[in-house]
């Protein structure tokens, strides 16, 4: 990527294309974790499973050498048997011994990688590419900043954990050279207390530099992800479509609804309002419709356009807001209303019923005729 191409991506990087580089296993990870649970585990192993396991491991490769002596192998096929009956008889007192440890690994490995809240399996990181074998773009990968930032964060590293085991290794000669009268017996756990003090100082100093690591590699990895105002533009259209195709398409939906509107408000009984923004044309044919039916519904420009047809062929308009509204929410367009409101537009109906048989009265409660 050149330089003028970075300087253009100065966007954050959207959803879509997260969701993209992680589907193709592109996500921060650092190694400085899996250092830090590796360390721990020896810690583990050093301080609490050696001392169980170990004399029992001594006592079982103990029984070994002295019965080497009278174990015969035989040549050819025969020896063969032979040496896998003395694995075998080994294996599985040492499997026994050595699981503690092994689950100790494995459950400080997969640790390590969990801690970093980005796991993702993806076979497009381990697919062959020219890329990977290329010798400039190896020499471009030794030489980058990235290269340089580890090596240094290495060197670092090995310098502090070496100072670290130097000091700790000093004071222990010194304390025995002093002590005098150190058993060979005590030895052994002196020696152990003193690796696990090297250890546990090691991963003392190792936390803070994954927790940085961790908040660095997450930030380059947002860097290297930000985008162009031309990208997030690009992006939009392949997700929302292009804006010019939108309003065409929203100009052709409502043609075709003005057009229907045209045809199936002159039929209509009456016309709900609310009474500027929303208007509901509704049909009921005594005998042919089971309820009343919305055969025209709108909001704002498409409400006027229907009032107008109904002023014009001569269709009662009532005023009725929370009505009008619900309709508007509840029903489509040739469908007939909801239960819960055949109540309400009957009264209405009745009352447009008795208008029409000169019968004067006052409209329902909350509806207003109107003759705009």
């Amino acid at each position: 990527m050149s330089e003028e191409d970075k300087d253009n991506k100065t966007e954050e990087a959207s959803e879509r294309k997260l969701k993209k580089a992680r589907e193709k296993g592109d996500v921060p990870s650092s190694k400085e974790p899996g250092n830090v649970m590796s360390i721990f585990s020896f810690f583990i192993l050093v301080l609490f499973i050696l001392p169980v396991a170990g004399p029992s491991l001594a006592e079982v490769l103990g029984a070994l050498l002295a019965q080497a002596a009278h174990i015969e192998v035989s040549a050819g096929a025969t020896g063969l048997r032979d040496l896998g009956g003395v694995v075998s008889e080994l294996a599985l007192p040492l499997a026994f011994l050595l699981a503690p440890a092994l689950a100790t690994m494995i459950a400080a490995a997969l640790f390590g990688v969990l801690i970093q809240g980005e796991v993702v399996v993806s076979t497009e990181r381990i697919q062959p590419k020219l890329s990977k074998i290329s010798p400039l773009q190896g020499l471009k990968r030794i030489f980058s900043t990235d290269t340089a930032v580890e090596f240094v964060k290495n060197l670092a590293k090995v310098a502090v954990v070496a100072f670290i085991g130097a000091q700790v290794s000093v004071g222990a000669v010194t304390a025995v050279w002093q002590s005098g009268g150190l058993e060979p017996v005590s030895l052994l756990l002196y020696l152990r207390e003193k690796i696990a003090l090297v250890l546990i100082l090691t991963c003392s100093f190792l936390i803070p530099l994954a927790i940085i690591d961790i908040v660095w590699k997450r930030f380059q990895w947002l860097k290297k992800q930000r985008m162009s105002i031309k990208e997030l533009r690009d992006e939009h259209k392949d997700s929302e479509g292009d804006p010019m195709i939108r309003r065409k398409r929203e100009e052709l939906r409502r043609e075709r609804a003005r057009q229907r509107a045209a045809t199936a408000v002159p039929k209509a009984t009456v016309v709900l309002t609310n009474p500027t923004h929303y208007a509901v044309a509704l049909r009921y044919e005594a005998g042919l419709d089971p309820a009343p039916v919305c055969v025209a519904k709108g909001a704002d420009l498409m409400a006027h356009q229907i009032r107008k047809l109904a002023a014009e062929h001569d269709v009662p308009m009532i005023e009725n807001r929370p009505l009008a509204r619900a309709l508007y929410d509840s029903v489509e367009i040739d469908q007939t209303i909801p239960d819960e409101h055949w109540k309400a537009v009957a009264e209405i109906l009745r009352y447009l019923m008795d208008l029409r048989a000169r019968i004067r009265r006052a409209p329902p409660e909350g509806s207003t005729r109107r003759y705009d």
